[in-house]
């Protein structure tokens, strides 16, 4: 198996691939979840779940169709320790065994039936909207989540915290940008349009969006669309 020391110099290089690359937060998300498959020794299979501040239930990545029909049970059944490491009680859940498992019984049985015989979840982030996540891995074999897997894998998902973190940074800045460029773009062609200044143009906007209670740059982009006659 391989040591810590060598998962960390593998997840460094991962890091610098996702920053060279500037991926989004879910083909990011996507790519942690597949290193995770070959990181991770036993891993078959691998989802991300997220629990909202609201409890909303959402896989927005799963490696394997398995792994997400493990986690469309964890959501009908309200139960399961996906989500038990979501909510941050423990870092760390695991099942050795399905068929012996006692937390979640209608959980443990129905994975079973599916084929899953082992999983390890690992809490994962909890990000500013208060939005709980965990990484998960799924086995077809008992047993095979011994201590140092799941060592490595706490390890594994702390790194891939950081980069989540970092991406979705990103992503709000490119947001951002892209919601200036079109206000500016909107503020321009008010402005020849109406012959009006860049400040007048702007309460326009504004007002707009006040009076219909719409975002100032879906206002804009009803603009930019309407064209510049």
């Amino acid at each position: 198996m391989d040591s810590e020391v060598d998962v960390s110099t593998r997840l460094a290089q991962m890091a610098q691939q996702l920053r060279v690359a500037g991926e989004d937060e879910a083909s990011a998300t996507t790519r942690i979840a597949q290193a995770a498959i070959e990181t991770i020794k036993g891993a078959d299979y691998a989802s991300v779940t997220l629990v909202s501040a609201r409890g909303v239930i959402t896989t927005p990545v799963a490696v394997g169709d398995l792994a997400r029909q493990c986690d469309n049970l964890q959501q009908q059944l309200g139960e399961g320790p996906c989500l038990t490491a979501a909510a941050g009680d423990d870092t760390v859940v695991w099942i050795d065994d399905m068929t012996t498992e006692t937390r979640w019984p209608a959980f443990s049985r129905a994975a079973d039936d599916l084929g899953i015989a082992a999983m390890a979840c690992f809490s994962l982030f909890v990000s500013e909207d208060d939005t709980f996540g965990a990484l998960n891995v799924h086995s077809t074999t008992t047993g095979v989540f011994d201590t140092q897997a799941r060592s490595i894998g706490e390890l594994f998902a702390a790194h891939a915290a950081v980069e989540m973190a970092s991406v979705r940074a990103n992503d709000q800045i490119r947001a951002a940008l892209t919601t200036r460029d079109t206000i500016g773009q909107a503020k321009g062609m008010l402005m020849e349009r109406y012959g009006v200044d860049d400040s007048h143009a702007f309460r326009l906007l504004t007002t707009i969006s006040q009076e219909r209670n719409i975002k100032l740059a879906v206002i804009a982009q009803h603009v930019i669309d309407a064209g510049p006659n």
